[in-house]
């Protein structure tokens, strides 16, 4: 009997003694992928002799009958082959019953996928066409797309990155980091940290800039000239956009042993007002890292995994509590006590017991995370929505997925899974298909049990898996829509993710509401989110979404504490030179509501006096008078202008104000004079909005 791991890359050993059935490929539920979407894939591709890093990114468009048309995309790897630029490929689908799925690509080789929906409308993906010790294993997410994102100009802002990946021995880099983008071109403001191999160096950005080459597909460039360690480096990325606020990106540099074949991620910064600081790390927040390592006595290298929970105090302090499996050997910690510091920029150094790491935040408890070690662990953190986690949280269809492979023996699945929520004990059951060296595995059934509580680290729980040989699993909850996983005895773990891939039947978002509904761009708005009902124990995470995140900013999700029927959350904006309206969504439990914000031009500033002048500039005492003139720096407001007179002789007298009507930019008054014995200069005044404007004028005998 073939050996194999078990559960979404619980990665238990499984002995599939347990029922397997067949993908059907019914395509009754064809209609869950329909329209444009990115996607992108970390994998490996080995053989008898070993093997090497590959990955992809691209976009397709799905026709919701099963066919995919208008496919791009980009490869990168080690080999004769292995690089595609911009390829061209059509394909088909078909989602059964389940919202399990099957792709075939027509691409050079042929690539057949099985994916798993989620309640948002993305998937999750792995490659299931190796056989025989042969062929490329690996997994990936595809997401639906804004095309009216794909223009240079609509990348603006700031951006967090992370990227991961092998050079051509299969040693280990990561880079996290961040820039601002100026809508035309250019990056500025890059700041960066690697890990290449086990040593970490600050990344120094000389030059940057990109392009969106192709605003049909959203394919764009980056180049990125930098110094690494004192090393000149350029690294060139292509991406496509998913939206304005985020990009798929790969290198697209030949693979050796300086440049590694990275692959990730580019999100949009959401920063305070004023920047980050210590008090945007302010709560729990869940860390998935994977990394790569010679493990206890172990002679070769092994993936090595970590999640768990780091729950900071906003002034710097933090505790850790998290599980790690390094080749099958796995240990604990709980409440390890340590230190953070966040600069303006969202860089965070981070220190936990010995271990040491740099994140890059992208929002509050929200970032791309590099550990300065040798295992080189990269991953993201995510923060922990609201209250306390327990089994009732953990309730719903989930979709679930083995991700980012660190060595070629990792057996790689996707799957649709029911959790029950019964306490003490929750029942976990599903169906999942594996991709593994030595050839893909269809319907495998699943059975687990799990127990997940708030103390003494809230939010984790164990699994014990009863379909096939058994394992064991520590999971940790994001929120009741989200939670990762890792197996504790798997000597090839994998980090893994479930999602809901159908809403709870009973909860969903009932309205959104904007107050104010109109700012002025660079101030803010208040939303709120209102549920159908209380929110479940362990709280509810709202998905947020603006149409347009260079006008309008919101963080991803907004959590409903459990009890609640509401939450707030703040609407940024940036300055405009023209009124723009921006939808602003709110989505849970299969439930979008919008509310339209306008953001509008600052006003203009009040006019001020330009300018006071008399003609003519010299008259006889008493026989002549000299024109006035007050002239404003724009038009008049409604309800005119007033502009005070003086004259600091009394040989000259003018009115006490002159009056300039609503929309005018000047008025006239009448300087007149007096007889004088000798001839006298008087120096005539006028003020008006804080500005004062002076002129002479020659009394004559």
């Amino acid at each position: 009997m073939r050996k194999l791991s078990a559960l979404l890359m619980l990665c238990f050993a499984l002995l599939f003694a347990s029922t397997v059935q067949g993908q059907t490929n019914t395509g009754v539920n064809n209609a869950a992928l329909n329209g444009n979407y990115a996607f992108t894939f970390n994998g490996l591709t080995g053989n008898s002799g070993g093997s090497v890093v590959f990955a992809a990114v691209g976009r397709f468009t799905a026709d919701g009958a099963g066919n995919v048309t208008n496919g791009e995309l980009d490869t990168n790897g080690v080999g004769p082959g292995a690089q595609l630029t911009a390829m061209t490929f059509t394909g088909t689908f078909a989602i059964g019953a389940d919202n399990r799925g099957v792709m075939t690509l027509a691409i050079p080789g042929g690539a057949k996928l099985a994916f798993a929906m989620m309640a948002n409308g993305n998937a999750q993906f792995i490659e299931i066409d190796a056989a025989g010790g042969t062929g490329t294993i690996g997994s990936g997410t595809i997401e639906k797309v804004d095309a009216t994102a794909y223009s240079t100009s609509r990348i603006l802002g700031d951006y967090a990155f992370g990227v991961a990946g092998f050079d051509d021995s299969n040693s280990r880099a990561a880079i996290a980091g961040r820039f601002t983008s100026n809508g035309t071109g250019v990056l500025t403001n890059g700041a960066g940290d690697v890990n290449a191999a086990g040593n970490a160096y600050a990344m120094t950005f000389v030059t940057a800039n990109y392009t969106v080459s192709n605003t049909a597909t959203g394919r764009g460039t980056i180049n990125l000239a930098t110094s690494i360690g004192g090393t000149p480096r350029s690294l060139n990325f292509v991406f496509y956009v998913v939206n304005a606020g985020k990009l798929f990106a790969m290198e697209m540099d030949p693979v050796t042993s300086v440049t590694p074949l990275l692959n990730g991620v580019m999100l949009q910064q959401l920063s305070p007002a004023g920047g980050f600081s210590n008090a945007s790390l302010n709560g729990g927040m869940v860390i998935y890292l994977t990394g790569r390592s010679i493990c206890g006595g172990g002679t070769g290298v092994a993936p090595d995994v970590l999640v768990g929970l780091l729950t900071a105090d906003s002034n710097g302090a933090l505790s850790l509590s998290d599980d790690q499996n390094c080749g099958g050997s796995s240990s604990s910690g709980s409440n390890v006590i340590g230190t953070y510091s966040v600069a303006s920029n969202g860089r965070t150094s981070i220190t936990a017991g010995s271990a040491a790491a740099v994140a890059y935040l992208v929002s509050s408890d929200q970032a791309f995370i590099v550990e300065e070690g040798g295992s080189v662990f990269f991953g993201f953190g995510e923060p922990q929505a609201a209250g306390s986690f327990s089994n009732s949280a953990l309730k719903g269809s989930y979709a679930g997925l083995a991700t980012t492979p660190a060595t070629f023996g990792v057996v790689m699945f996707s799957g649709e899974f029911a959790a029950d929520g019964a306490s003490p004990t929750g029942n976990l059951t599903g169906t999942e298909d594996i991709g593994a060296p030595s050839g893909p595995v269809s319907g495998v059934a699943f059975r687990a049990a799990y127990s997940v509580a708030s103390s003494p680290t809230n939010g984790r729980g164990t699994m014990a898996v009863a379909s096939g040989t058994g394992g064991n699993a520590v999971i940790y909850m994001i929120s009741p829509s989200k939670f990762v996983a890792a197996s504790l005895s798997d000597q090839n773990p994998a980090v893994v993710i479930f999602e809901l891939s159908s809403p709870p039947p009973t909860l969903s978002v009932s309205s959104l509401a904007l107050n104010p509904t109109s700012v002025t761009g660079g101030n803010s708005s208040t939303g709120t989110v209102t549920l159908s009902g209380p929110a479940p124990a362990g709280g509810a995470q709202v998905v947020l979404s603006s149409s347009n995140t260079a006008v309008a900013r919101v963080l991803t999700s907004v959590p409903v504490p459990a009890g609640a029927t509401s939450a707030t959350f703040t609407v940024g904006t940036s300055a405009v030179t023209i009124s723009t309206a921006v939808t602003v969504s709110a989505s849970f439990g299969g439930v979008t509501r919008a509310a339209s914000l306008t953001v509008t031009p600052a006003p203009p500033p009040p006019p001020t006096l330009a300018s006071l002048t008399v003609n003519p500039t010299s008259v006889i005492g008493g026989l002549q008078s000299s024109t006035g003139t007050v002239t404003l720096s724009a038009p008049a407001p409604g309800g005119g202008a007033q502009v005070i007179l003086s004259s600091n002789n009394s040989a000259a007298s003018v009115p006490f104000s002159v009056f300039v009507p609503a929309g005018a930019t000047s008025a006239t008054f009448t300087v007149n004079t007096s007889i004088v014995l000798f001839s006298a200069s008087a120096t005539i005044s006028a003020s008006y909005n804080g500005a004062t404007r002076t002129v002479g004028l020659l009394v004559l005998l």
